[in-house]
């Protein structure tokens, strides 16, 4: 069993720790916060499911002092670890990494960190094989992860030349207060970093796009604009994506009339938090105009990049070589793909 510990235990490493928990050939050794946020605090009042280390020393007194039990630091249970998925704020993961180092651990940093923190830039399904063996790798953001998703799937289909894209992004996660209280849309230059980092991923693919910033906090939507190499019906990409064990053909017709609508099904579902880990692609808003085809995808920001972040360890361990064995792997014990 490979050993993993959770660094940073906010809005993505709560989801990463459930989702290292559930593989059945990974063991979770325990999570890493700095101050009892109300995470931590969550953390105690279900009982400790997962052993909770502080940070450093003063934050073990501040989390004792809350009432949390706490199993040590980082540093003491880095020894015993073999890979550390790191969830800390921005700049964090590049202070830790020499911690890491330091005990010859390796390690999966989140979007949220500068690219020359690790060996390679990392996508489960687009560049499995770069991670093999290799120490550090770094995750693509949200929108990246699902977006490469689906033109990965075209690319593998029939080749893809050039994408244009349009993200409308949620301001901020729910529960947050920190950007305000808003009534305004923000644009962003161009290009945004999303399809820079498509092309970094995907370097055969000329990507461009737009960015703008919605008072909304249950997801970001992407209009993408995908030429293909060769004529791809309606159909065929519909097909195409419906295989795809990431990405799921949703419509109008059925009820997911947007961003909420997906939100409401997830916690009908039961799925802790309204989460998903599937990308949905409105199967309405499939057009053409000439080669090119055009479609819209829901990016659940909170969870989108878990089962990426897994395969991250399955890679960087070597636990398996053959990309579609170890997306494969991630995705059952997921429980993915439950809709089909």
């Amino acid at each position: 069993m490979v050993k993993v510990l959770v660094a940073g235990y906010g809005v993505i490493g709560q989801r990463l720790a459930d989702g290292v928990e559930a593989q059945g050939d990974m063991e979770l050794v325990g999570v890493v916060d700095a101050a009892p946020s109300l995470s931590v605090l969550s953390l105690r009042d279900k009982g400790m499911p997962y052993k909770l280390y502080a940070a450093f020393d003063s934050a073990k007194t501040d989390l004792e002092k809350a009432g949390i039990p706490v199993a040590g630091t980082m540093e003491d249970i880095l020894p015993e670890v073999d890979i550390v998925l790191d969830a800390t704020s921005a700049g964090v993961g590049a202070k830790n990494k020499e911690l890491y180092a330091k005990h010859g651990k390796k390690a999966v940093f989140q979007g949220g960190e500068k690219n020359e923190i690790a060996d390679v830039f990392f996508h489960g399904y687009a560049n499995y094989e770069k991670g093999i063996n290799e120490d550090f790798l770094k995750l693509t953001s949200c929108n990246t992860t699902g977006l490469i998703r689906t033109i990965d799937c075209l690319d593998r289909g029939v080749g893809i030349e050039r994408v244009a894209i349009t993200i409308v992004r949620r301001v901020a996660d729910p529960g947050d207060y920190h950007r305000g209280i808003v009534n305004a849309l923000q644009v962003d230059k161009a290009p945004n970093h999303q399809a820079v980092d498509l092309m970094t991923i995907m370097p055969h693919v000329d990507a461009t796009g737009l960015l703008v910033h919605t008072p909304i906090t249950h997801g970001h939507f992407i209009s993408v604009l995908a030429t293909p190499k060769e004529d791809l019906s309606i159909d065929e990409a519909r097909a195409l994506f419906a295989d795809h064990d990431r990405i799921r053909v949703v419509s109008l017709d059925e009820g997911f009339l947007g961003n909420a609508s997906v939100f409401r099904y997830a916690r009908d579902l039961g799925h802790p938090r309204g989460d998903i880990y599937e990308v949905p692609v409105w199967e309405d808003t499939f057009v053409k105009s000439g080669r090119d085809l055009m479609f819209g995808i829901h990016i659940p920001q909170e969870s989108v990049t878990i089962p990426e972040s897994i395969d991250a360890v399955r890679a960087a361990t070597g636990m398996e070589t053959d990309r579609l064995k170890a997306v494969g792997a991630t995705n059952k014990y997921l429980g993915l793909p439950y809709w089909k």
